[in-house]
């Protein structure tokens, strides 16, 4: 579609997203039913409960979808405004892919402290947070405080969705490259947000020998370049080498994840890592190895954030179905066993994985009701 086709599409309906009635109104009875003076019994009755407005009204079944527009995905820092139809749109996979219903807002880029004010004194109208395209490492802050402010879930889709995902497909890709997943050596390039959230899910479903290389180079403990997020990580691991670049910080690993930038790896590098070697090449619009390059080095197993290729890591295979999930439950927290737990049911989906095929597609019958069903198991087991 040309680009003057699209914008006349998304101007003559102003958007993607409209809000449709529950209640008719046609007449004096169904007025007061649905507004005045039927609202009234329902407000003093929450005046009362105020956990009832989850009930009564559609604070129970509505997310906030919040983004700052600092950091879109392949489009960088596009100001508020700039990122609203990327929330937007996302709003529209909600409705379309689960049935939940989410409200697009956007904040101006004020301090993480700011933020968490703004939304803490919203938190009554909405059953969940959504956080979007907000830079790191204000996206921690961010995300950490008003998970503490707040009752319901807060949850950050570069973040958690992406390590999910990678989790996901990590766990098949082992067991087609016939290796244990808790054994694998892991390097991942680009430790931003996604890279920060996907290395701490790796660490708690066991993976404990991580690497990290930046913008900078290589991450190491007492890096001064690097913020204290992407340094504690290194803390972590159990390879604690000073490694000089990439090309010494890919030798020897059975795993490349990419979060990255387009064309940072290189086949020589690919060449210089274990015997069937994966490679998650996540960059977005251009991975960080072109596939074709990648299987011409020896790849077999390969995924990419692009629909262009097989395997692709996509966060529309978790937060449809995550937020389906919670609504169902009482869960008011997204932590590392929720994550660990989606993950590998998305994993299931594909119960015979193959180099053609280990992660499943976002379009594939069954991944939301599978996703909520997983959160459902979840609370019920807390």
């Amino acid at each position: 579609m040309e680009d003057e086709e699209l914008l006349s599409l998304h101007a003559k309906h102003r958007g993607v997203l409209a809000i449709s009635p529950e209640f008719a109104v046609h007449n004096k009875k169904e007025l007061g039913e649905a507004y005045t003076p039927g609202v009234a019994v329902i407000s003093k009755l929450i005046e009362r409960y105020p956990e009832l407005k989850d009930k009564y009204t559609m604070s129970g079944k509505l997310v906030a979808l919040v983004t700052d527009g600092s950091a879109v995905l392949g489009l960088g820092n596009i100001g508020p405004a700039g990122g609203l139809p990327i929330v937007e749109g996302k709003a529209l996979l909600y409705k379309d892919l689960s049935g939940v219903n989410a409200i697009p807002l956007t904040v101006e880029q004020v301090s993480p402290d700011e933020v968490v004010t703004t939304l803490k004194n919203m938190q009554e109208s909405f059953a969940g947070f959504h956080l979007e395209d907000i830079a790191a490492p204000r996206c921690f802050e961010i995300e950490e405080k008003l998970a503490k402010e707040v009752n319901i879930p807060v949850y950050h889709d570069d973040q958690e969705g992406t390590a999910i995902v990678v989790l996901a497909g990590l766990i098949n890709a082992a067991k087609v490259a016939g290796k244990q997943l808790t054994d694998l050596k892991v390097v991942i390039n680009g430790v931003g947000a996604s890279g920060v959230a996907t290395a701490r899910l790796l660490f708690a479903a066991g993976i404990k020998n991580i690497t990290f290389v930046d913008i900078n180079g290589p991450v190491h403990a007492d890096s001064k370049e690097y913020n204290h997020y992407q340094t504690d990580l290194v803390k972590q691991s159990s390879d604690q080498t000073a490694y000089a670049n990439l090309d010494e910080a890919v030798s020897g690993r059975d795993v490349f994840i990419g979060l990255s930038d387009a064309d940072v790896l290189s086949a020589d590098q690919v060449k210089m890592m274990a015997d069937n070697p994966i490679i998650f090449a996540l960059a977005n619009p251009k991975p960080e190895i072109d596939p074709q390059v990648a299987h011409a080095a020896g790849v077999k197993i390969m995924a990419t954030g692009s629909s262009q290729y097989p395997n692709q890591v996509n966060n529309i295979l978790v937060f449809p179905g995550l937020y389906k999930g919670l609504l169902a439950t009482d869960l008011n927290k997204v932590d590392f066993g929720l994550e660990t737990a989606i993950a590998k049911e998305i994993a299931s989906l594909v119960p015979e994985p193959t180099t053609a095929r280990f992660v499943p597609g976002v379009f594939d019958e069954g991944v939301v009701d599978t996703v909520a069903q997983a959160v459902k198991d979840y609370a019920a087991s807390k």
